[in-house]
């Protein structure tokens, strides 16, 4: 398993802010999930990392910075 924080350089829709935004997990057998670092936070299963960026990252606009290399 695999930690990490979700990046975002840029905010479209004004709701997340900038700069580390989520911290998540992708499991062994790829299911990723996501934890929103919000005053109201939230919990989001993926079935895959893939899934989630293109969900989640903006065209590019937010990364992800793997914490465990």
């Amino acid at each position: 398993m695999r930690r990490f924080h979700l990046h975002r350089m840029k905010d479209e829709t004004g709701k997340s802010g900038i700069g580390i935004v989520a911290e998540g997990l992708v499991f062994t057998d790829g299911t990723a999930v996501l934890r929103w670092m919000s005053a109201t936070p939230s919990t989001l299963i993926f079935a895959s990392q893939e899934q989630m960026e293109k969900i989640h990252g903006h065209d590019g606009k937010t990364t992800i910075i793997w914490k465990d290399e």
